[in-house]
């Protein structure tokens, strides 16, 4: 319900919110830093955290029926450290669950950077997710009629269709581009398999927000993640995840190349290009984040990687890994 910012005064870098009063705009200050360097992660973090709590109550779940609402769980997290693990437990539907964990992501950032501070500050940054989960709570339940009397007066108003939040994230996490995309690939998904890609889902995730890879990008968070590192002369690599329910499917790594489209072109001097796989390696247990990060993490540092493990036979781990190959396309 809240945007948060930094302003230099006096010397000082303040933390501002903002938000919707009853007379129109609020903007208070939550507390005051020394330096503007300390501010800006704590700054990002808290608007992060306010974008993930409030936009998933303040829009309608149309994936079965339209008029369904989303659950308000996670509100509990803000204040509540042992909530955090529930974050990260559920399978209500893959874009919650995406939005949850990017939660418990910016609450884990919010808490490093606290360390960092005075108590005096670490205190009112504290507070300040108090007032948040109470107005939010407080304007849920006035919206589903479930308020009582003696409820205390707000200071932040909200209204659902209407988050007032800074909702980039850089991920497009909150875009409905990102949430029509996971609900095309839950429809038609049993309970079970639904369950099962959220946790390839997190794996993903996790592993991406891990590796701090430069050229890594989710192409889709639900079961890919695909990584171009510049100057590996048009290698890439993929990992992907099994199809939910598909018994048969395993957990791939797969290096592919950009061959130009005109045979008369050299790589790097190409019009157009067209991807090709050279590799597949097929994994006999599913991967921890950790590994995909580490993956990820080592063609990131050393591009050329890819072009030496893509020459790698069937049978033979890539190396420096325990991925063996398992099948080439070129043989």
């Amino acid at each position: 319900m809240t945007i948060y910012s930094q302003h230099a005064n006096r010397g000082k870098t303040q933390i501002l919110a903002t938000y919707q009063g009853s007379d129109g705009l609020v903007s208070k200050t939550v507390t005051s830093l020394a330096d503007a360097r300390l501010a800006a992660p704590i700054v990002d973090a808290l608007n992060r955290i306010s974008a993930f709590a409030t936009v998933p109550v303040s829009i309608h779940d149309s994936r079965e029926r339209p008029g369904d609402y989303y659950p308000s769980k996670h509100v509990a997290a803000l204040t509540d450290a042992a909530a955090r693990a529930d974050l990260l437990s559920g399978a209500h539907s893959l874009w919650y669950e995406y939005v949850c964990l990017r939660l418990h992501q910016a609450l884990a950032d919010l808490e490093s950077h606290l360390m960092a501070l005075p108590d005096t500050v670490s205190r009112a940054i504290r507070f300040e997710l108090e007032v948040e989960e109470r107005d939010l709570r407080a304007g849920l339940a006035d919206f589903t009629g479930t308020s009582s009397e003696d409820e205390p007066e707000v200071e932040r108003h909200w209204e659902f269709g209407h988050p007032f939040v800074q909702q980039d994230d850089g991920l497009e996490t909150l875009s409905n581009e990102t949430r029509e995309q996971l609900d095309r690939r839950e429809d038609r998904l049993a309970a079970k398999e639904r369950a099962e890609a959220v946790s390839y889902l997190r794996v993903l995730v996790t592993a991406h927000s891990q590796s701090d890879a430069m050229w890594a990008s989710l192409d889709d968070p639900s079961c890919q993640l695909f990584a171009e590192p510049y100057d590996s002369d048009g290698f890439y690599l993929t990992v992907q995840a099994p199809e939910p329910g598909d018994n048969d499917s395993s957990w791939e790594v797969e290096i592919g190349r950009w061959e130009p489209d005109d045979p008369d072109e050299e790589y790097g001097e190409h019009t157009s290009a067209t991807g090709s796989s050279v590799i597949l390696c097929a994994l006999p247990a599913a991967p921890d984040a950790h590994e995909i990060a580490h993956l990820l993490k080592a063609v990131d540092e050393k591009p050329l990687l890819l072009t030496q493990w893509a020459a790698t036979p069937v049978g033979t781990a890539l190396e420096g890994t325990t991925l063996a190959v398992t099948k080439r396309f070129d043989s």
